[in-house]
């Protein structure tokens, strides 16, 4: 099974923003996770459009932009202008979820649908099947440097015996605490993708750090 990694750049030196985007281009990461906060519906602001288009203008990687953001229909057509791999969008901040879903899905981009440590796994089952991709957050979402919660091994199990239940295609994605010392148990519970912040960005080199992650891929 092949596995990918996401480098999340909330954790990534501002101030050396455009050095640490060309580390990732050269590195082994797949992605370059972007995470979208509005201050409403997490506890916290992160960055925003000008931001993204300084990421982009250097990016040679994929984004991977998981909007954490209340009524996400308003700007999906915005991020989607940045074609990105995924788009993700918060169960908890959708109304209308399968149309969202499917917006996005009809602007060329893959879906993603993110969902919070206390949200039940069970409530996607009316959306895995439409969905390329299941972000189970392993963090309560808003901010870099969280300890992973420990449960969230068992909710990504069942993330996946949900998608093999609705033959769905869907990756499972994992955000929050991971790190050299957890990534094998995340791997085995089903994880696909793996977003990692401060374990890359943290370090004194980015680009041996996505190569220690990448060692326990298969």
């Amino acid at each position: 099974m092949t596995h990918f990694i996401s480098p999340s750049i909330l954790s990534a030196d501002f101030g050396k923003l455009k050095e640490q985007i060309e580390l990732l281009n050269e590195s082994k990461a797949d992605f370059i996770h972007i995470d979208v906060m509005d201050g409403v519906f997490v506890p916290n602001i992160s960055f925003g459009f000008a931001v993204i288009d300084s990421v982009v203008k250097y990016a040679k990687k994929p984004l991977d932009i998981h909007l954490m953001i209340v009524d996400p229909d308003k700007y999906i057509e915005r991020f989607a202008s940045y074609k990105p791999a995924y788009l993700s969008v918060h169960f908890e901040a959708s109304l209308h979820l399968n149309r969202t879903v499917n917006f996005i899905k009809s602007l060329g981009v893959k879906s993603g649908v993110a969902v919070n440590p206390h949200t039940s796994i069970s409530l996607l089952d009316e959306i895995v099947f439409n969905s390329d991709m299941i972000l189970v957050m392993s963090v309560n979402p808003g901010f870099g440097g969280q300890k992973f919660i420990l449960n969230s091994l068992l909710r990504i199990q069942k993330t996946k015996e949900l998608i093999k239940s609705k033959c769905s295609n869907a990756l499972i994605e994992v955000d929050g605490g991971i790190d050299k010392n957890n990534i094998d148990s995340i791997l085995k519970a089903g994880a696909d993708i793996i977003v990692a912040g401060s374990a890359v960005f943290k370090s004194s080199d980015i680009i041996s750090s996505v190569n220690i992650l990448r060692k326990n891929f298969t």
